[in-house]
C-alpha cells in the first residue's frame, strides 16, 4: 500500500535526514526521488562538516549534526574522517578575526585551538611560509565523501530502519484531501500520508509555482577541481580553509572587527567577482580537492549561469591555491560544477500549506554541515 506517516519529496541530504529522524520516532516514511540517486548539491560539494563557519544559530545545528554523524558512523561507514578543519590567516587582519572567533567559540563552549605560524608549518606539509601567519583549528569537525555518504546513509536506512526509498518518482501534484496528503507522480502513482515535506527546490517550483514565485530563492553555481593522486607521503591532516574563508564565512561576521575589515576590500577584485573561497581537502584516494567559486542568479535567470566550467575561474583558483600550499602535484584530473539554492533575505525557506504540506528548502551551502541537526528539531516540531 502506498500509504505512509510521512512523505518526503527530494532525496538529498536535507530530505534524507528528515527521513532519518522520523524513522527514529517509529514512523512509516517514504522518500520520493526524481532521479535514480541524488544528483545535485548533496553530491556536488566539498564534503566538509564545518560548524565553525556558521553563525551562532546554525553552529548549534552543525554541532548537533556532528554528534549525529558520529553516532550513525558507529553502525555504518559514512566515509567520515575525524580530521578537523583549520582556518589559515594570511595577514594581520585575518589574524585578528581568527583570534576574535576563537574567543567567541570559547564562550560558546566549542573547542578551537590557535596555532602559531611555526605550529601550522610543522603540521601541514607544503604550507607556504610566506602565506601563513597563524591558524585556528577545530578538532571536532569531520570530512566526508559527499558522492558516497548519502548513498551509504540511504542504504542503511532502507535495510536497517525500514525506509521506503522510491526512485524515478517525478512528483507533479501534491494536495491535502480529506485530511491526508495525496501526492501524484508523472507515472500516475498516488501516495498518501499524514504529512509531506518538500525538500527539493525544483519540485517546489513544479508543485507550488505561485508560492515559489514569491520565495526569493536564488541559485548559486560553484566550480571545484580535483588533482591527480598526490605522492603517498603527502598527507593533509585536516581540511584547510584560507583567508578567503575567513572573509566570507558567516561565523566571522560576528567578530567585532569584521565589518571594518570587509569595508576595506576591493569590490572590483576577481576574488569578489567570482566569490572565490580557496579550500583544500584530501580525498580518500590521496588526491586533493580545490575550490571553490560562487556565481549568483535569480532562479528565473538560472540558465544564464550555464553548466560549463569557466576556465578563467579555474585558473585563477589554481593560481591562488599555489600561494597557499605547494602541492607535490597540481595536475588537475577532474573539474565539475555544483548548483545549490538559497534565499536572498533568509537563511532557509519554510512554508506550510494546509497544515500538512511543509516546504523546507533553500538551505544554501550549509546543507552538509547542518541538515542532520536542523532536521532533528524540525521533525520534533512537525510530528
Amino acid at each position: 500500500m502506498n500509504e505512509f506517516d510521512l512523505l518526503i519529496v527530494g532525496g538529498g541530504v536535507l530530505g534524507t535526514f528528515h527521513a532519518y529522524h522520523a524513522l527514529e520516532k517509529g514512523l512509516k516514511v517514504a522518500i520520493l526521488e526524481k532521479d535514480k540517486l541524488p544528483q545535485s548539491a548533496t553530491v556536488r560539494n566539498f564534503g566538509m562538516v564545518v560548524p565553525s563557519g556558521m553563525d551562532t544559530k546554525w553552529q548549534s545545528y552543525g554541532r548537533e549534526s556532528l554528534s549525529i554523524y558520529k553516532e550513525i558512523s558507529k553502525k555504518v561507514d559514512l566515509t567520515m574522517r575525524e580530521y578537523g578543519n583549520i582556518y589559515i590567516a594570511s595577514n594581520p587582519e585575518e589574524l585578528v578575526l581568527i583570534e576574535e572567533l576563537h574567543q567567541i567559540n570559547l564562550a560558546n563552549g566549542y573547542t578551537s585551538l590557535l596555532l602559531s605560524k611555526e605550529e601550522c608549518l610543522a603540521k601541514y606539509p607544503g604550507l607556504r611560509s610566506d602565506y601563513v601567519l597563524a591558524g585556528l583549528y577545530f578538532p571536532e569537525e569531520v570530512l566526508v565523501e559527499p558522492r558516497e555518504m548519502i548513498y551509504r546513509l540511504q542504504d542503511f536506512l532502507v535495510k536497517e530502519k525500514g525506509l521506503h526509498l522510491l526512485n524515478y518518482q517525478q512528483v507533479n501534484h501534491c494536495e491535502v484531501v480529506n485530511d491526508r496528503v495525496e501526492v501524484t507522480t508523472s507515472a500516475g502513482a498516488v501516495f498518501k500520508a499524514e504529512q509531506a515535506i518538500i525538500c527539493n527546490g525544483s519540485d517546489f517550483q513544479t508543485l507550488f509555482p505561485d508560492v515559489f514565485a514569491k520565495s526569493e530563492i536564488e541559485v548559486v553555481k560553484l566550480q571545484m577541481m580535483q588533482t591527480a593522486k598526490q605522492p603517498s607521503n603527502f598527507v593533509l591532516p585536516s581540511g584547510v580553509l584560507t583567508g578567503n574563508s575567513i572573509r566570507r564565512y558567516e561565523a566571522f561576521e560576528e567578530c567585532p572587527s569584521f565589518a571594518a575589515i570587509k569595508a576595506k576590500e576591493d569590490p572590483q577584485s576577481l576574488t569578489k567577482k567570482w566569490g572565490i573561497n580557496i579550500l583544500f581537502k584530501q580525498a580518500m584516494d590521496g588526491s586533493v580537492i580545490i575550490g571553490d567559486s560562487h556565481e549568483y542568479a535569480n532562479v528565473a535567470n538560472a540558465n544564464d549561469l550555464g553548466f560549463d566550467n569557466k576556465e578563467e575561474i579555474n585558473q585563477f583558483m589554481i593560481d591562488e591555491a599555489k600561494k597557499v600550499i605547494d602541492l607535490p602535484n597540481f595536475e588537475i584530473e577532474k573539474r565539475w560544477i555544483g548548483i545549490y539554492s538559497q534565499v536572498k533575505n533568509h537563511d532557509i525557506f519554510e512554508h506550510t500549506i494546509d497544515e500538512r504540506i511543509h516546504i523546507i528548502t533553500g538551505i544554501g551551502g550549509k546543507g552538509m554541515t547542518v541538515s542532520a541537526g536542523f532536521a532533528k528539531e524540525k521533525i520534533a516540531k512537525l510530528l
